[in-house]
């Protein structure tokens, strides 16, 4: 009997052993949708390009006239040199603000709080009007004792705030307000237990938060904070209120006098789009950069 059912058991393993030789047929997926919206996507661009490509009313001989033209290439440049001060001051700032709103000063943190919901309220462009005419408020700016005689300098207001210096002074104000809430929400997202070791190496606790807090915030602190220097890259458009010859106010001066408005219109577009690309490919960079070791 043991081996009429050692003889029967062997059947079912057999037949599994002759079905799994068998070659298996492979079927691929089929998206029929996926298909259908990428012929659709295709046929759309291709439209677009027919269409730009094609219509003499985007006058393309115009926009390569000017596209390299002095007078653009130094509006643009006063735009990247806005953008690069504006950025500069406002990682001070914010930086500044961030561990000022951490802190546990009870006066520290309501000033840094005050001072974010203050020019996160307030419109860029309603700061840049209100500095330009700040003279009308102050005619000389002065640094000394408050409800004191002593005064250590002053000077006019209409001298120290131009142009320039309001558009600098404006963009930095705004700016530094948002990075100190992206960089303190860095800081937050940093662990716990990351606080703990470094206080037990019994480090100062300005080169706790500077060497080991910071740089581990900083994989969370960088997309966001690109987003806002590219925003501020097209944001510095908004001077133009101050007659100041950026990128967009020097357009607006030549097709003004040419009526060539497309074409500069898009001179414009596109260096937007160069300066954009740019600092989307420095982000990529960085941000791996700052991965290594958590990104493989």
């Amino acid at each position: 009997m043991s081996q009429i059912n050692s003889t029967n058991s062997q059947h079912p393993t057999s037949d599994v052993h002759i079905a799994s030789s068998e070659p298996l047929q492979v079927v691929p997926a089929r998206y029929p949708l996926r298909l259908l919206g990428a012929i659709f996507s295709v046929f759309i661009l291709l439209a677009i390009i027919q269409s730009v490509a094609t219509n003499p009313r985007w006058e393309w001989g115009v926009f390569r006239q000017w596209f390299f033209d002095p007078y653009i290439l130094s509006g643009l440049g006063k735009t990247l040199l806005l953008t690069l001060l504006g950025t500069l001051f406002g990682i001070i700032f914010g930086t500044a603000l961030a561990l000022a709103r951490l802190s546990q000063s009870y006066l520290l943190n309501s000033l840094a709080w005050g001072y974010i919901w203050l020019f996160r309220s307030l419109p860029l462009l309603l700061v840049l009007i209100i500095l330009y005419n700040f003279s009308y408020l102050y005619e000389n700016l002065s640094l000394g004792i408050p409800f004191t005689p002593w005064v250590f300098y002053t000077h006019s207001t209409v001298d120290v705030l131009n142009q320039f210096s309001v558009a600098v002074l404006g963009l930095s104000l705004v700016q530094s307000a948002y990075t100190a809430e992206i960089i303190r929400g860095g800081i937050l997202g940093v662990d716990a237990g990351q606080h703990e070791a470094a206080a037990a190496l019994g480090l100062p606790a300005y080169r706790r938060t500077f060497r080991i807090i910071i740089p581990q915030a900083l994989r969370a602190i960088l997309p966001t904070g690109f987003n806002e220097i590219i925003g501020l890259a097209k944001g510095t458009s908004i001077v133009y209120v101050l007659s100041m010859p950026e990128l967009f106010y020097t357009v607006q001066v030549i097709y003004n006098r040419t009526q060539q408005v497309i074409p500069l219109l898009m001179v414009a577009a596109v260096w937007y789009l160069v300066i954009t690309t740019v600092l989307s490919v420095l982000q990529y960079y960085v941000e791996r950069y700052f991965s290594r070791g958590a990104v493989r």
